[in-house]
């Protein structure tokens, strides 16, 4: 087998064991395809990660920066409580249309409000309303806009917080300090940014699988 045959063969054995797509999941994979959204949620192991941070945080309230068709969306928000909030910013109506429709299937459109239109213009709108600080936020848009999108995070969260930042690797081109591809500079930006800011303690991994070789950065705020 190729390389990537064994990354796809062992992502299939971790998601049948740990991370099995039940009809919902399958449901909102299969819409999205039929709607010709690009081929890039995050997998099953992924989903399961993000619920699973979301659990140990005891997150509450979580912001998602960018929702596709929702396949994430689903994920965490499978993780909140009965009273809990999830806010989804997504910027092409299309998306999410299709989110709405996956994440009312999965019986959570009572605790998740997807909201449509550029991530940066809705997040100075949702500070306006004060809402609580978030437990946790996840990164997951346009990757050019990561830094501002981290920044607005840090104002959206306390101490505690968790950010998950994700597609950092771009293919293992985030090592290279020269690049001028605007996805390249917006993840080494958030990634130097984490590690610079006095309120965050972070660090970023390196996964392979059925997507292939990419990863992700994960901050703790400390105040």
């Amino acid at each position: 087998m190729s390389e990537s045959q064994v990354w796809d063969a062992v992502d299939a054995y971790f998601t049948g064991r740990l991370a099995p797509d039940d009809e919902v999941m399958a449901a909102a994979l299969r819409d999205s395809e039929a709607a010709g959204l690009p081929h890039i949620s995050v997998t099953a192991n992924q989903g399961k990660l993000l619920q699973l941070l979301a659990e140990v945080q005891g997150a509450r309230q979580i912001l998602e920066i960018g929702t596709l068709g929702g396949y994430s969306t689903i994920w965490l928000a499978r993780a909140l409580p009965a009273d809990g909030r999830l806010i989804s910013l997504e910027y092409d109506p299309r998306h999410a249309e299709v989110a709405v429709r996956n994440i009312a299937r999965a019986g959570l459109d009572k605790v998740v409000e997807v909201r449509v239109g550029a991530a940066l213009e809705s997040l100075p709108r949702l500070a306006d309303e004060n809402p609580p600080p978030f437990d946790l936020v996840f990164i997951d848009a346009d990757k050019g806009n990561n830094v501002h999108y981290l920044e607005w995070a840090l104002r959206l969260t306390s101490a505690g917080s968790l950010i998950v930042v994700d597609n950092v690797v771009r293919g293992g081109r985030v090592a290279d300090a020269h690049s001028d591809a605007e996805d390249v500079r917006g993840s080494r930006g958030a990634v130097e940014l984490i590690g610079s800011h006095p309120r965050l303690s972070g660090t970023a991994i390196q996964t392979v699988g059925a997507k292939g070789y990419d990863g992700f950065a994960l901050a703790r705020v400390l105040a």
